[in-house]
């Protein structure tokens, strides 16, 4: 995949990122991690929230960052 592709597909999901399209968001995974930074849960129950939220990103409409990548 050459430079500007790239380039291309990052500014997409950016863009698509801030407008709420995307189910496991920049924020919500930040959200998460914070969680565990704070030890409010652990690294593995945050893995398994971030799996969940994935799983359910086509029953409420939205993409996960993988698929908006690879144009699904």
């Amino acid at each position: 995949m050459n430079e500007e592709i790239r380039q291309r597909k990052r500014r997409a999901l950016n863009v698509a990122d801030i407008n709420g399209e995307i189910a496991d968001s920049l924020k919500v995974r930040d959200g998460i991690m914070q969680r565990v930074r704070d030890g409010e849960i652990t690294l593995k129950q945050g893995q398994d929230e971030l799996a969940k939220i994935k799983r359910a990103a086509k029953r409420n409409g939205k993409l996960t960052r993988s698929q908006k990548w690879s144009g699904a």
